[in-house]
């Protein structure tokens, strides 16, 4: 089974008028835990996408014009993800996409290869997420722990911080953020492989 780590950054947070400004992944065996193939890249957006930005999230991101101006062409982009997903086997029986959180990062996700276009390739459908998974291994674990769960937050640098793990580095970034869902991943279901 393919794990496919994967986490953007973005112009905002409405997949209707912002865009991907950075998407990054990590492919790994689940089985075996070895590292079959990661992605990333910057992607270029025109000066209208720049300008409709939010704010906020171009503080929380720290993205350039200079940076995004001189990324690859969201065309090019997807093919080469399309290109390595396919390469690597992803398919709905093979392989699972994982993110902070996918509901978001689908949406911005779709707009760069079609979701007809993933359904044509075989990908997965269901993309899950490690606050779901936190919160099932904790109901698991103490069933009252429900309210300290809600009181503690199910962000990723929450969920970090339960396992003693540091925040995610700074500045957000998408292999950044990549790398810090992995380890909050092995930090509630071991090492991968092991």
């Amino acid at each position: 089974m393919l794990l496919v780590f994967l986490d953007t950054e973005t112009s905002g947070l409405n997949p209707e008028k912002h865009r991907i400004l950075e998407i990054a992944f990590k492919i790994l065996d689940s089985v075996s835990g070895k590292h079959v193939a990661n992605y990333s890249s910057i992607i270029a957006q025109p000066p209208a996408v720049w300008s409709a930005a939010d704010p906020e999230s171009l503080e929380i991101n720290e993205f350039t014009w200079e940076e995004v101006s001189t990324g690859r062409p969201e065309k090019q982009v997807a093919n080469e993800i399309s290109d390595l997903l396919n390469q690597a086997g992803m398919s709905e029986q093979e392989g699972v996409f994982i993110c902070q959180n996918p509901s978001f990062d689908r949406a911005f996700f779709c707009g760069l290869i079609d979701a007809d276009l993933q359904t044509e390739y075989g990908w997965p459908y269901h993309w899950l997420d490690l606050a779901s998974m936190f919160w099932a291994i904790r109901m698991l674990q103490d069933k009252k722990s429900v309210k300290q769960i809600k009181e503690e937050g199910l962000s990723k640098n929450k969920i970090a911080r339960h396992f003693g793990l540091p925040a995610e580095a700074s500045p957000h970034r998408a292999m950044n953020g990549v790398k810090h869902l992995i380890a909050c991943y092995e930090a509630l279901f071991g090492k991968i492989g092991s």
